[in-house]
This record gives C-alpha cells, sequence and structure tokens, in this order.
C-alpha cells in the first residue's frame, strides 16, 4: 500500500470518526454504532434474565414432578406466610 492509499484511508476514517461524533452530539447515533448500557439499565437486564431463568427453571420442576400451577401457587403462598420466602 502506498502512501496515498495510506492517507485516502486515514482520511475516511478520520471522517467516519467526526460524523459519529457529530452524531453523538446531536443526540442521533446511527443505528450500527454500539450503545453502552447504563449501570441502572444493566441491572434492570440482569434482573429480568434472572426472572426469565427462575420462570423456566420452575416450569422444568413442575413438569418434572406433575405439578398444575395452582398447587405450586398454594405452596408459594404457604411458605410466604410461615416466613420462610420473601
Amino acid at each position: 500500500m502506498d502512501e496515498r492509499e495510506k492517507l485516502r484511508k486515514f482520511r475516511e476514517l478520520d471522517d467516519a470518526f467526526a460524523d459519529a461524533l457529530a452524531a453523538l452530539d446531536s443526540g442521533e447515533a446511527p443505528r450500527d454504532m454500539p450503545r453502552m448500557m447504563s449501570a441502572e439499565a444493566r441491572r434492570e437486564a440482569d434482573q429480568l434474565d434472572q426472572q426469565e431463568r427462575f420462570e423456566r427453571r420452575v416450569t422444568a420442576l413442575m413438569q418434572e414432578y406433575q405439578q398444575s400451577s395452582e398447587s405450586v401457587s398454594l405452596l408459594m403462598r404457604t411458605l410466604q406466610s410461615l416466613g420462610k420466602i420473601a
């Protein structure tokens, strides 16, 4: 690659970087630009992921032990009333 080609590629990269900065400043980030999640958004996503995993596990256990949702609901209410779970 000769010097002109290197300079052309550098200018293209510089222009793309300048466009990305301008888009960020205007609040209009391109769709293909990765976004950073805030700590709160990350926590919410983690909590949703944990909840989904819990629900899948409970469903699998219900099927394995042939328990209906009503019997599991009764069990959960009983455990709560006894102070065994929050």
